[in-house]
């Protein structure tokens, strides 16, 4: 027997919500397990906000709940159990337990180790009455004794403490909060909080947040039918938190534009205290859907004092920023190169720099470049034997430019010249370097409105975004066999 979420949500009418949720709180352990129970019928644990809108609608505690609705006001609906069903993107999350009283909503969805569709009789549910023994055991903490609403607002406080005792890993072990609080005696003396491993020593002076999401995007082209283009993003959000006391508390929450690309594969540092089993669970091994969790993401956590990555993250984008053509034919002493290179649409035309460089290993000194560039202008460094294409900030209104040209080389020397191992021959690369500024290929940002700062003092709150190149590679599509990620690490 376990709980999959408990809420607490005070019922305001007359507000533009008529709710608040006062409390809540999830268990990934248990998502996980439901997800496997319930097979094709489940249907995951939702935010805060779409919970609240729902559960209201289904107790008709909306100020504008009066219109007759056929699936809730029938007669055939009549509901005498306080276990609900709730319509929630395009599912139903059921069973919800819930009630009403003295203006605050109980609510938990406990674990059904079956398949929900059809529903199986309420008596054979276990979790539904340690449901009901747990929201109860929360009313009369909250209420038997209570004088006004400073008392309240201070056990609502104490109920995070309270459910690690008293729930833990959302399994109930005694109902009578009462019982956990004097185990563990808060004191009305206030004791100091004790720091946690990656946060040693505090900080004085004016609070800041700094959050900077780096995003690299890693492609390798051929331009061949029997083999595919690849590419992937790889992201970062590094945080830079200077706020006073011992354990102040910082919520991050990541967004995505609507035709955003999902984060995945998502790995937190050990201070993150929660997070949704959603992001939990959203892997790049799994095949994508319209299902795939798009956020928010958020990140509760107690900052280190220095620098540190919050998270990392992955993400299928389903084109490359930059598609590109390389060719290069030899003729004795020379090649003949051509290039296409076109930025895609979606993508911000406004770089940091953006060059391609194209060099030729196991040859002779470059000792002639005779090259037309449509755009940009063409470096030469002899001594590397490279070219630098330097297209610059911003690609023209068309999106393409070329290149195209040929390039004498010298015979072998006995100096030094640039050697590689898989680049022999016809098999040979251009490779992209660029930065964009105040973007991210996913479209994930950070709304610095959305962060949420329990410390002494109004922090400044600061963002940013960029997009960097990484192994970014464009193959000649003339080379006798194409080179993959693998080989590059021989």
């Amino acid at each position: 027997m376990a709980q999959r979420a408990v809420w607490l949500i005070s019922h305001e009418p007359g507000t533009p919500l008529c709710g608040t949720v006062r409390f809540s709180r999830r268990y990934p352990t248990v998502e996980k397990r439901a997800r496997v129970f319930n097979g094709t019928s489940y249907v995951p644990i939702p935010e805060d906000g779409p919970f609240l809108k729902a559960l209201l609608f289904e107790l008709r505690l909306l100020d504008d709940n009066k219109d007759f609705v056929e699936s809730r006001d029938s007669c055939s609906h009549i509901n005498k159990t306080s276990v609900y069903g709730l319509v929630i993107g395009g599912g139903e999350l059921w069973p919800v337990v819930a009630f009403l009283k003295n203006n605050m909503i109980y609510a938990c969805v406990p674990l059904v180790e079956q398949t929900l569709s059809p529903h199986p009789p309420l008596i054979s549910i276990s979790g539904i009455s340690q449901s009901f023994e747990l929201l109860f055991g929360i009313q009369d903490f909250l209420f038997l004794g209570q004088k006004n609403d400073t008392e309240l607002n201070t056990k609502l406080n104490q109920l995070p403490d309270l459910f690690l005792q008293a729930c833990p890993f959302g399994t109930l072990l005694d109902a009578n909060l009462q019982n956990s609080l004097d185990s563990i005696n808060f004191a009305s003396v206030p004791h100091p909080q004790k720091q946690p491993a990656w946060r040693v020593g505090t900080y004085k002076g004016k609070p800041q947040v700094s959050i900077s999401i780096t995003e690299k995007v890693k492609s390798m082209q051929y331009d061949k039918q029997d083999i595919a283009d690849t590419w992937q993003v790889v992201g970062a959000v590094t945080c830079k938190c200077d706020l006073e006391g011992n354990m102040p508390n910082v919520t991050i929450s990541l967004s995505l534009p609507t035709n955003g690309s999902p984060l995945q594969d998502i790995l937190v540092h050990p201070c993150v205290t929660s997070l949704d089993s959603a992001i939990l669970t959203s892997s790049s091994i799994d095949t994508m859907d319209d299902s795939a969790f798009s956020g928010p993401y958020k990140f509760p956590f107690t900052p280190p004092l220095e620098s540190f990555n919050l998270c990392y993250y992955t993400s299928q984008v389903p084109v490359p920023p930059i598609l590109g053509f390389y060719q290069m034919k030899e003729e004795e002493i020379q090649v003949k190169i051509t290039v296409n290179l076109k930025l895609h649409e979606s993508v911000k035309n406004n770089f940091e720099f953006c060059e391609a460089h194209i060099p030729f290993y196991n040859r002779g000194p470059i000792t002639h470049v005779e090259c037309k560039v449509s755009f940009g202008q063409l470096e030469v460094f002899r001594e590397k034997s490279l070219l630098v294409w330097i297209i610059g900030q911003k690609f023209p209104k068309s999106m393409e430019i070329s290149l195209s040209g040929t390039v004498t080389f010298g015979a072998k020397s006995q100096e030094k010249q640039p050697f590689d191992e898989i680049c022999i021959g016809g098999t040979a690369y251009l490779k992209l370097h660029f930065r964009i500024l105040d973007y991210t290929l996913t479209g994930c940002y950070a709304d610095q409105h959305s962060v949420q700062v329990f410390a002494s003092g109004k922090p400044k709150i600061s963002t940013h975004r960029k997009l960097i190149s990484s192994d970014y590679y464009i193959w000649n599509s003339k080379a006798p066999a194409p080179v993959t990620y693998g080989s590059l690490l021989l």
